[in-house]
């Protein structure tokens, strides 16, 4: 059991959360779709504050269906 918050997650690790494969995840980037992401290093990883944006967003464009 983790006891600390996750500030940022993997590409990898936000799919798995999402249940989308990371060719998913890769063609709504390619939409603007996606989270915003940050690199630090070679790592792209996806802030607790993305994924809360990208959710509400998603949430509120909930009754026009987003196509891929």
């Amino acid at each position: 059991m983790q006891t600390e918050t996750q500030t940022a997650k993997s590409v990898s690790r936000w799919c798995q959360d999402n249940d989308l494969s990371r060719s998913m995840f890769y063609q709504l980037r390619k939409k603007g779709l996606a989270p915003a992401v940050m690199k630090i290093g070679r790592r792209t990883l996806i802030s607790a504050e993305a994924d809360a944006a990208w959710r509400k967003r998603m949430e509120e464009e909930g009754q026009n269906q987003v196509t891929v």
